[in-house]
C-alpha cells in the first residue's frame, strides 16, 4: 500500500447517533493519481445528478455544483464556491441511483476562509438553515485548516452511509473569515441502479393468463386440420 500522506490530511469522524463519541478513522492512504487508482475507480462523480444539485447561500448562482469535479480536475482553482451572507454553506447532492458513501474529499484555500466543520445528512432533501443546526447529522467532522494546497480525505462510517439517494453537506463554520470558500468536493463509494418496484414485478409474474386474452391459446391443442 502506498503512503502519499502529503496528498491528504488526517480527519476525525464523530458519531452522533447516540451522543458524542470519536469514531475509529479508517484512513485510506491509496492516493495514486493514475487512472488505475482505487480512488478514480470508486469516484461517484458520474453518479451525481448534477442538474439538480443545489447550494444555499452561494455568492454566485450554480457555483456550488461546479466544485463537484472529476478527480483529474481537483487542482483547478478557476471553479469554486464562496458563501454569500455569512460563512455557512449547504450543498444538496442527489444521485441517479443508490449510493454507499465511503469518503468525502475536500480542497480549499488555507486560512480563515477554509471550512472548519462539516456535517453530512443522508436523504434529507428539506434541510435548510432553519433546521440544519437542530437536526442530528449522520456524521460530522472537524476539518483541517491548512492542507498545503492538496486535498484532504475524510472517511465515513460506511454502515451509516448506505442506500443514499441524496447527500446534504452543511459547512457550519470556518476559521474566522467572513465567507467560506471551497474549490473541490469529491465523493468515493459504491453505486447501484434503482430497481423496479417489486410489487409490480410480483403482480406481473402472478397475473392470470386469461386476463390477457391472447388469441389462439384455447385453440392450441386442437389440430389445425380438423
Amino acid at each position: 500500500m502506498s503512503h502519499h500522506c502529503h496528498d491528504e490530511a488526517h480527519a476525525h469522524g464523530h458519531g452522533h447517533s447516540h451522543g458524542h463519541g470519536h469514531g475509529h478513522h479508517d484512513h485510506d492512504h491509496d492516493h495514486d493519481e493514475s487512472p488505475d487508482s482505487g480512488l478514480v475507480h470508486e469516484s461517484l462523480y458520474q453518479r451525481i445528478d448534477h442538474d439538480n444539485v443545489t447550494c444555499l447561500n452561494e455568492a454566485v448562482p450554480d457555483s456550488g455544483r461546479s466544485v463537484l469535479k472529476p478527480w483529474h480536475e481537483k487542482m483547478d482553482d478557476t471553479k469554486f464556491v464562496e458563501s454569500d451572507a455569512d460563512e455557512q454553506l449547504i450543498l444538496r447532492i442527489p444521485f441517479t441511483g443508490l449510493v454507499k458513501l465511503k469518503s468525502i474529499t475536500l480542497r480549499n484555500d488555507s486560512g480563515e476562509t477554509a471550512p472548519r466543520k462539516m456535517k453530512a445528512f443522508i436523504n434529507k432533501d428539506d434541510l435548510d438553515f432553519d433546521n440544519a443546526e437542530s437536526t442530528v447529522p449522520t456524521q460530522e467532522w472537524d476539518l483541517v485548516e491548512d492542507t498545503y494546497g492538496q486535498v484532504a480525505e475524510y472517511s465515513t462510517r460506511v454502515a451509516k452511509f448506505s442506500s443514499i439517494r441524496s447527500l446534504t453537506l452543511f459547512f457550519s463554520e470556518n476559521f474566522g473569515g467572513d465567507t467560506t470558500k471551497i474549490s473541490f468536493i469529491g465523493l468515493k463509494g459504491e453505486f447501484s441502479e434503482l430497481k423496479r418496484d417489486p410489487i409490480i414485478t410480483i403482480y406481473e409474474l402472478q397475473a392470470n393468463p386469461a386476463d390477457h386474452k391472447v388469441p389462439g391459446i384455447k385453440d392450441a391443442l386442437r389440430p389445425e386440420f380438423e
